[in-house]
């Protein structure tokens, strides 16, 4: 039985027996929006600023390799950044702060994949209010970057950049559960940053970011190669547990290695069995798959190490919003 999403990007008639529900949905988060806009709702600010990285479609859009992108940004410029994540996928309650001992199935892959990539403070809890106050009560941070989150409004943020997939946009363009949108495109037009993952049709002039495969590392570190080493053998098994994994087995394919795809729900938690008859082949991951691999034997698997290269754009804007936000904020 194929997935929700499965319709989202296609013209069917399931979208219009949904749209009943999904305008209802649309009124509901709307009004949501205006008590917190009112003040009915209460909100909460903090002593560091708070940007969100998020954005308003369900699924990868892949903001994760910009968020750490973000990360190594900040630390260049001598700041220090902290991150606070729902931890979707982990088993953890209340709060808990990523350390090198976390694994991915209690406290989330993406979380501890960008804890090990950037080395910053990372704490994870459903309640981002309460995790914006453990990491700045409890680590040395002068500015927060919320993974996800646009949609939290009780934790109120100075910056809201909202990464768009320029290749699936927005789908249909309904809300839940007719399309993928959780709020309406609209929305887009309050955040202060749209950057798009890929190139977008206005080409240079937009803000974008696009995704570079580094090298490939084995899943127990030891050992790195070329990604075009893995182009000479007959055949590849790869596996994404993300929320596009097209892209993944798409850009493997375009660098000339001949992978057989296996496409796993986003956040998947792996099991020995998934990978029954895979032992005597190379196996290709993703590094947010990778964190979860590890304890399995899989003698020959490696994952792909990504990064977000950002243009020159993207990277002018982030000059002149977010480096004077921090000092301003830090002068105060």
């Amino acid at each position: 039985m194929k997935s929700l999403e499965y319709y989202w990007y296609r013209s069917n008639y399931l979208v219009w027996i949904l749209l009943p529900v999904a305008w209802l949905y649309r009124l509901i988060i709307s009004i949501r929006r205006k008590l917190y806009l009112f003040n009915i709702k209460k909100s909460f600010s903090f002593q560091a600023p708070v940007i969100v990285v998020g954005n308003i479609v369900v699924g990868g859009s892949g903001k994760t390799p910009l968020l750490i992108a973000l990360c190594e940004y900040l630390q260049g410029k001598g700041f220090k950044p902290g991150v606070v994540s729902r931890g979707y996928g982990g088993s953890f309650t209340g709060i808990k702060q990523v350390t090198e001992v976390s694994v991915a199935d209690v406290v989330g892959d993406e979380p501890l994949m960008i804890f090990q990539r950037t080395n910053v403070p990372v704490v994870v809890g459903a309640d981002r209010v309460a995790a914006v106050n453990y990491l700045l009560s409890n680590n040395r941070c002068d500015i927060v970057l919320s993974d996800d989150g646009l949609q939290h409004y009780r934790m109120q943020r100075d910056i809201e950049i909202a990464v768009v997939d320029a290749s699936r946009k927005f789908g249909n363009g309904f809300c839940l559960p007719a399309g993928p949108l959780r709020e309406p495109v609209s929305r887009l037009n309050d955040v202060d940053l749209i950057v798009y993952n890929g190139m977008h049709a206005r080409g240079e002039e937009e803000c974008f970011y696009t995704l570079k495969f580094v090298d490939v590392k084995s899943l127990n570190n030891s050992e790195t190669k070329k990604l075009s080493s893995f182009a000479q053998l007959d055949m590849v098994h790869s596996f994404a547990g993300i929320g596009n994994p097209e892209r993944f087995f798409t850009q493997l394919s375009q660098n000339g290695i001949n992978n057989h795809p296996h496409a796993f729900p986003d956040h998947h938690h792996y099991q020995q069995e998934d990978f029954s008859g895979w032992d005597k082949t190379c196996i290709l991951m993703t590094e947010k798959d990778a964190v979860k691999c590890r304890h399995l034997a899989l003698p020959n698997a490696w994952f792909v190490r990504v990064e977000a290269e950002i243009s020159a754009v993207l990277e002018a804007k982030l000059e002149s919003v977010l480096v004077p936000l921090i000092n301003n904020h830090n002068n105060k």
